[in-house]
């Protein structure tokens, strides 16, 4: 067996709903893909649940998450860092 760490994966999305698991957001992944016979692009969505330590990231903030052991029955992911802080406009 070698000793070498396999490279985790690291994916890009945005935060869908936090505030309602302790430590815990769901962040929404989007893809695009080429339909293999139409040739057209399609979007694909996929949500993970993502440990938060300090339950610091809200709705709408775009985040960098990364594969981690699983954390419990959902939760294999966890969040890397903030990319941008969703802004808010006083009207």
């Amino acid at each position: 067996m070698s000793n070498e760490r396999r490279h985790k994966r690291t994916m890009l999305g945005v935060v869908t709903s936090s505030g309602k698991m302790d430590k815990t957001v769901k962040v929404r992944v989007t893809r695009r893909m080429l339909h293999p016979l139409y040739k057209k692009f399609l979007t694909r969505y996929a949500d993970y649940l993502a440990h938060d330590e300090k339950n610091e990231y809200k709705e709408g903030d775009k985040v960098v998450i990364i594969e981690s052991r699983p954390l419990s029955k959902m939760k294999r992911w966890r969040v890397q860092k903030l990319v941008e802080r969703k802004t808010v406009v006083n009207l």
